[in-house]
């Protein structure tokens, strides 16, 4: 059987297809270069640079806690915690201090610190703000009748000298154990009282100057203007109460007196704001006692109180036993 051989011819020839329009010609994209970012963790001889800086920082700021938390209280934790302290609250203590009686308050924070510790700090911390808000209530009152405190209610050194005496001397006989531990509560308590005695009169005055409708001389009932040396009101005398009852019931929380305390407290700041009612109507300002300033005065006050908590707990002491 023969085959024929197979022929093609070329063009060779396919269905007409539709026509389509052309797609446009787009330009080639550029891809943006890919940039490796090296990892801190892909650079071993950095961390080796960075590990010791890492660990110093943190050694440093282990080092200033375990300072601060020191037990009991040294000098260097207390100068470190009130820089601190200074530093963080400068704006509040600017309202209510000088310049130099920052100076003056610092000194006295560090040796509270010394003395008593974190506790007794605070203590004077919440004195400190209770009676800077109570010497700006109705500031712009009390300066249009002559009877605010000067520089605005920024009490100076002297203010802060003369309401802090007697506590400072409590808290110097703490520091070098003077009567041993028997009688370190007994310095702790007349701390608290001096402080209590401070403020009660400090708020008594302050709210008596701004909401006191009458104002009585101590010594003869006399109703004499606001502001009058020795002159009491019903406002202010029952604001300092209350004041005096709060601070110690803080000291009470604090571990600084137990409830026997609180009460001496509170009372033996009230007899010790009666006398220097007496002191203030009867001497001050008179001839001969030209020297009896306001700082003065606070000085024998707060001196007055911290003594006569100290003899109350005494007798109650010799009494129970």
């Amino acid at each position: 059987m023969a085959y024929s051989p197979l022929r093609i011819t070329f063009p060779l020839t396919f269905p007409v297809q539709p026509q389509c329009s052309p797609l446009p010609i787009l330009p080639p994209l550029s891809p943006k270069p890919l940039i490796l970012r090296r990892s801190l963790h892909s650079n071993p001889l950095r961390i080796s640079k960075l590990a010791p800086k890492v660990s110093t920082v943190q050694d440093a700021v282990g080092g200033v806690v375990s300072l601060i938390q020191s037990s009991p209280p040294t000098w260097q934790s207390a100068l470190l915690s009130n820089l601190l302290i200074f530093v963080v609250g400068s704006p509040l203590l600017v309202t209510g201090l000088s310049l130099s009686g920052i100076g003056a308050a610092f000194l006295l924070g560090t040796l509270t610190w010394r003395a008593f510790g974190p506790s007794g700090f605070l203590l004077v911390a919440t004195y400190f703000v209770i009676g800077t808000a109570a010497t700006k209530v109705k500031i712009a009152q009390k300066e249009a009748q002559g009877v605010a405190e000067k520089r605005k209610g920024r009490r100076g050194p002297g203010s802060v000298i003369g309401s802090s005496a007697a506590g400072c001397v409590c808290a110097c006989l703490s520091i070098f154990g003077v009567g041993g531990q028997a009688f370190s509560r007994l310095w702790q308590l007349g701390f608290v009282a001096s402080f209590c005695t401070k403020l009660s009169d400090t708020v008594s005055s302050e709210i008596g100057k701004a909401y006191g409708k009458t104002t009585y001389l101590v010594t003869t009932f006399k109703v004499v203007p606001r502001g009058t040396e020795g002159a009491v009101s019903v406002e202010g005398t029952i604001a300092g109460i209350l004041a005096s009852v709060l601070l110690a019931f803080i000291g009470h929380l604090m571990g600084e007196i137990n409830r026997q305390g609180v009460a001496i407290c509170v009372l033996a700041s009230q007899i010790a704001n009666l006398g220097e009612s007496i002191i203030g109507a009867a001497l001050q300002e008179k001839e001969g006692f030209r020297w009896l300033n306001n700082d003065a005065v606070n000085v024998i006050n707060i001196s007055m109180g911290t003594i006569i908590a100290l003899f109350i707990q005494q007798v109650l002491q010799n009494w129970l036993m």
